[in-house]
């Protein structure tokens, strides 16, 4: 799993080459045994076209099943990634209409804050430095909160209280952006679409021996369809590989705002 696990990292391209290469041998392995009981003529009944078509039926289940899990994960992580921003935006507005110097010192840290999310969701396969990134956001969090906390303390008010509640949503988002980003496709769902993959083709290829008619053509063009399927499950799934990444632009949205002076209009001449 891990072998694997690597390939992927390094380059779809490569696991899905790996992968299409094990169908057609599994195919051509199945096509051998069902040539050789033909020619012993030891050929089973018709019922083995049943089971061929029921393996495939369960094959297509376990594709549908997973990639509706890779789906929703992929939608999770895009969806948490808009409430992160929108509650990071809320809570420097907050904190820039309290005012004082520690207000201003909130928005300061919260504009690092969102360049640490941003460089969390575009960082890749690396435990090293994604264990550095959560260091600095823990950092930040803490130093955030102990001026909001301060703010609180000398001014026990709904507008305090308010502030506090933004930035504790913001850290809230945050802890629910790792989690989103840790999930991944479990080990035995994994494993069974592979072996149903291998299985599909080896009985496909056993069903062809069996009336020693060998198509190859058809053979490689439906492994090839299994190839892009799974690994469009697998990319989807993957936080941190591959090409279907979740996108920063929310939070460079946000960002973007921050650039702005917060001005306070005088109230017009009656």
């Amino acid at each position: 799993m891990m072998m694997l696990a690597k390939i992927a990292a390094w380059s779809f391209l490569a696991f899905g080459a790996l992968l299409l290469g094990a169908q057609l041998a599994a195919h051509e392995v199945g096509f051998l045994i069902g040539r050789y009981q033909a020619a012993r003529r030891d050929v089973p009944g018709e019922g083995i076209g049943v089971l061929v078509g029921g393996l495939l039926g369960l094959l297509a289940f376990v594709l549908a099943l997973t990639l509706s899990f890779a789906s929703e994960r992929f939608s999770e992580r895009r969806a948490g990634t808009l409430a992160e921003a929108n509650a990071i935006g809320t809570a420097w507005l907050r904190a820039k209409a309290i005012g004082e110097p520690r207000g201003d010192e909130i928005a300061r840290l919260l504009e690092q804050y969102i360049k640490l999310r941003i460089a969390f969701v575009q960082t890749g396969h690396d435990p090293a430095e994604l264990a550095q990134i959560t260091s600095r956001t823990d950092t930040l969090q803490s130093a955030i909160w102990g001026h909001v906390s301060a703010i609180v303390r000398e001014r026990p008010n709904p507008i305090s209280a308010s502030l506090m509640a933004a930035l504790n949503e913001v850290f809230d988002m945050t802890t629910a952006g790792r989690f989103s980003f840790e999930l991944r496709l479990p080990g035995p769902i994994f494993w069974m679409l592979l072996g149903l993959t291998l299985l599909g083709m080896g009985v496909l290829g056993y069903q062809m021996g069996l009336r020693e008619r060998r198509i190859r053509m058809l053979a490689a063009i439906l492994a090839l369809s299994w190839t892009v399927v799974i690994v469009v499950i697998l990319d989807l799934a993957a936080a941190r590989i591959g090409n279907l990444r979740t996108g920063v632009a929310a939070y460079e949205w946000t960002l973007q705002g921050f650039q702005g002076e917060i001005t306070v209009p005088a109230l017009p001449q009656q």
